[in-house]
Protein backbone atom coordinates (compact mmCIF):
# COMPACT_ATOMS: atom_id res chain seq x y z
CA UNK A 1 0.00 0.00 0.00
CA UNK A 2 1.22 3.85 -0.05
CA UNK A 3 0.54 6.46 2.22
CA UNK A 4 -2.01 9.20 1.94
CA UNK A 5 -1.82 12.85 3.37
CA UNK A 6 -4.85 14.85 4.25
CA UNK A 7 -5.93 18.17 2.00
CA UNK A 8 -4.96 20.11 5.82
CA UNK A 9 -1.86 18.22 5.59
CA UNK A 10 -0.52 19.27 2.16
CA UNK A 11 -1.87 22.58 2.60
CA UNK A 12 1.36 22.69 5.67
CA UNK A 13 3.70 21.35 3.64
CA UNK A 14 3.16 24.25 0.86
CA UNK A 15 3.16 26.91 3.28
CA UNK A 16 6.29 25.81 5.15
CA UNK A 17 7.99 25.65 1.53
CA UNK A 18 8.27 22.06 1.14
CA UNK A 19 8.83 21.06 -2.53
CA UNK A 20 6.52 18.38 -3.62
CA UNK A 21 5.99 16.39 -6.90
CA UNK A 22 1.97 17.99 -6.99
CA UNK A 23 -0.18 16.31 -9.99
CA UNK A 24 -3.83 16.81 -9.95
CA UNK A 25 -5.53 14.21 -11.84
CA UNK A 26 -8.81 15.58 -12.54
CA UNK A 27 -10.14 16.88 -16.00
CA UNK A 28 -9.04 20.03 -17.74
CA UNK A 29 -12.64 21.74 -17.00
CA UNK A 30 -12.24 20.97 -13.49
CA UNK A 31 -8.61 21.59 -13.14
CA UNK A 32 -9.69 25.53 -14.74
CA UNK A 33 -12.65 25.89 -11.69
CA UNK A 34 -9.91 26.20 -9.55
CA UNK A 35 -6.15 24.30 -8.59
CA UNK A 36 -3.76 24.39 -6.10
CA UNK A 37 -0.79 26.60 -7.85
CA UNK A 38 1.94 24.36 -7.32
CA UNK A 39 0.01 21.36 -8.57
CA UNK A 40 0.33 20.61 -12.47
CA UNK A 41 -2.47 18.85 -14.39
CA UNK A 42 -1.97 15.47 -15.68
CA UNK A 43 -5.71 14.09 -16.31
CA UNK A 44 -6.16 10.69 -14.83
CA UNK A 45 -7.56 9.75 -18.47
CA UNK A 46 -4.46 10.69 -19.84
CA UNK A 47 -2.03 9.83 -17.51
CA UNK A 48 -0.99 6.20 -18.98
CA UNK A 49 0.42 8.38 -22.56
CA UNK A 50 1.96 11.00 -20.06
CA UNK A 51 3.46 8.89 -17.42
CA UNK A 52 7.04 10.21 -18.44
CA UNK A 53 6.40 13.77 -16.92
CA UNK A 54 5.19 12.44 -13.88
CA UNK A 55 9.15 11.57 -11.80
CA UNK A 56 10.55 14.63 -10.81
CA UNK A 57 13.97 13.02 -9.03
CA UNK A 58 13.40 11.01 -6.06
CA UNK A 59 10.39 12.85 -4.97
CA UNK A 60 7.17 10.76 -4.40
CA UNK A 61 4.76 11.94 -6.53
CA UNK A 62 1.97 13.80 -4.82
CA UNK A 63 -1.49 12.66 -6.23
CA UNK A 64 -4.79 14.90 -6.08
CA UNK A 65 -8.16 14.96 -7.33
CA UNK A 66 -11.90 16.11 -6.34
CA UNK A 67 -12.73 13.77 -3.18
CA UNK A 68 -9.52 11.34 -3.74
CA UNK A 69 -11.05 8.23 -5.67
CA UNK A 70 -9.83 9.32 -8.95
CA UNK A 71 -6.39 10.23 -6.91
CA UNK A 72 -6.18 6.76 -5.16
CA UNK A 73 -7.08 4.81 -8.84
CA UNK A 74 -3.91 6.32 -9.91
CA UNK A 75 -1.77 6.09 -6.96
CA UNK A 76 -3.13 2.14 -7.60
CA UNK A 77 -2.02 2.25 -11.12
CA UNK A 78 1.60 4.37 -10.29
CA UNK A 79 2.16 1.50 -7.07
CA UNK A 80 2.06 -0.84 -8.89
CA UNK A 81 4.02 0.05 -11.81
CA UNK A 82 6.88 1.29 -9.29
CA UNK A 83 6.13 4.40 -8.37
CA UNK A 84 6.04 6.24 -4.83
CA UNK A 85 3.15 7.62 -4.33
CA UNK A 86 0.79 9.78 -1.70
CA UNK A 87 -2.58 10.30 -2.07
CA UNK A 88 -4.69 13.35 -0.81
CA UNK A 89 -7.81 12.31 0.83
CA UNK A 90 -10.72 14.55 0.56
CA UNK A 91 -9.08 16.21 -1.93
CA UNK A 92 -10.12 19.82 -3.61
CA UNK A 93 -13.33 19.50 -1.43
CA UNK A 94 -11.44 19.37 1.61
CA UNK A 95 -8.78 21.83 0.38
CA UNK A 96 -8.28 24.87 2.86
CA UNK A 97 -5.70 27.20 1.05
CA UNK A 98 -5.75 29.56 -1.66
CA UNK A 99 -7.23 28.26 -5.21
CA UNK A 100 -6.11 29.73 -8.66
CA UNK A 101 -7.75 29.80 -11.42
CA UNK A 102 -7.58 29.54 -15.57
CA UNK A 103 -4.93 27.32 -17.17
Amino acid sequence: MYPEMTAAELDIQLKKGKKLNLVDVREPDEWQEGHIKEARSIPLSELQERINELQQGEQDIVLICRSGGRSGKACDFLHNQGYKVVNVTGGMLQWPGEVVYGQ
